[in-house]
């Protein structure tokens, strides 16, 4: 991301930021696949009871993957950032970002921490709404900097 030349006003906290068009799609999908795989399941009438079972229970499998999909979110407050991905979350303090990355072509944003790891923080992602992602990225960036970005404390 192309660094602006005035500093983006910080959000007011708590703030949660997630790619909410993707989350839209992703559990609409998956709840018109349910219903679908469902009401299939409902009406062919040579089905045999354990068929109709394992139709539902394919529907809810292929549901859940895509509501683990829309999981991912960044969560700003007072004392940090919580970074729910996929499966994991992990909590950090405000000193522990040294910097909020969104370079072009990256598929999300990355915190470089003082332990000298990298964290994705799939929450903001520009893949369907590059805009938001990059006035997300922002904010979090101003958010850390205001905070103690840089200071290397644990």
């Amino acid at each position: 991301m192309a660094e602006s030349a005035a500093q983006p006003a910080t959000p007011t906290l708590p703030v949660t930021f997630r790619p909410t068009r993707t989350r839209v799609v992703l559990l609409g999908v998956g709840l018109a696949m349910f219903a679908t795989i469902t009401a299939i399941a409902l009406l062919l009438e040579n089905l045999s009871p354990g068929e109709r079972i394992s139709f539902v229970f394919t529907a809810v499998l292929l549901s859940s993957v895509l509501v683990l999909l829309s999981r991912p979110k960044v969560v700003a407050d007072e004392t940090g950032v919580t970074v729910v991905n996929l499966t994991t979350s992990r909590r950090l303090e405000w000193a522990q970002i040294l910097r909020v990355n969104l370079r072009p072509g990256d598929p999300w944003v990355f915190l470089d921490l003082s332990d000298g790891t990298s964290l994705p923080a799939l929450g903001i992602q520009p893949g369907v709404a590059k805009q938001q992602a990059i006035g997300d990225a922002r904010a979090l960036r101003a958010l850390a900097e205001a905070r103690g970005t840089g200071t290397g404390d644990h």
